[in-house]
């Protein structure tokens, strides 16, 4: 005890949380498992080594708008048979970013596109990669207001630049000319640099509609399909199957 008392001020001091959090922990393992100094010392820096990964992940996570309930952890796999988990579970390697592909989540409301495009983006938060998740109208109208203030570049660059962007409900709201212009570009200026993850209720046929200018339209399909991942997600609305669940529920309890 006297040397755990020695010890806390000293690990306080050097900021070393992660450390002194498990520490007595530590100590008591070291002493029962007669552990060798050298493994004592390990454990204790892969545990301040975990605490600032973790923290660090969690700063981004923040940063980049992520749900911080929206994970693999968290996703009822179970409610959708038609969700083949084993390729969710490979683009959670996120392996995608590094060959700059980008990922395009499609079906019908509800069905859970939106939690699995966050649940990638928490993966890579972990793994050390900035993600900015925005719904895509909300998204173009923020980098148009820039024009207002005098951000409109930066807001620009830090869209072009996040190494991976999530672009949520893409194609459900009209975009104005100039937010189609700039979203042409921050595609163009992102392909094969930086990937991008998209949800949409509509299907690839009908995302050139999004742009009034259908060559602006074909550049900038042409782009994302080149290395781009289609995965198509069906079946019912967990939202609506859980609301018609809970009602029954309900009902049932009233009738006792």
């Amino acid at each position: 005890m006297d040397d755990l008392q020695k010890m806390q001020p000293k690990l306080t001091r050097l900021k070393l949380s992660g450390m002194l959090d498990t520490l007595e922990e530590r100590m008591s393992q070291a002493i029962n498992e007669k552990w060798s100094h050298s493994l004592f010392l390990e454990t204790l820096l892969n545990d301040e080594v975990e605490r600032r990964e973790n923290k660090q992940a969690f700063r981004r996570t923040s940063r980049g708008g992520l749900d911080n309930e929206k994970t693999f952890e968290t996703f009822d796999f179970s409610f959708n048979k038609k969700i083949h988990e084993p390729t969710l579970k490979e683009l959670a390697t996120c392996g995608f970013i590094k060959r700059n592909e980008s990922i395009f989540l499609l079906g019908p409301s509800g069905v859970g596109k939106s939690h699995l495009a966050q649940a990638i983006g928490h993966e890579a938060c972990r793994r050390g990669c900035d993600t900015l998740f925005r719904r895509t109208f909300t998204l173009m109208e923020w980098i148009y207001a820039g024009k207002g203030d005098g951000s409109y570049e930066k807001r620009m660059q830090q869209t072009i630049k996040t190494p991976l962007l999530i672009l949520d409900d893409f194609g459900l709201k009209p975009l104005s000319k100039d937010q189609q212009a700039d979203l042409y570009e921050i595609i163009c200026e992102r392909y094969e640099k930086y990937p991008i993850i998209m949800t949409s209720n509509r299907d690839f046929s009908e995302w050139p509609e999004i742009f009034s200018n259908p060559l602006m339209a074909s550049a900038a399909m042409d782009r994302l399909i080149h290395r781009g991942i289609k995965i198509v997600i069906e079946g019912n609305s967990y939202r609506r199957d859980n609301f018609i669940k809970r009602t029954k529920e309900l009902t049932a309890t009233l009738k006792k």
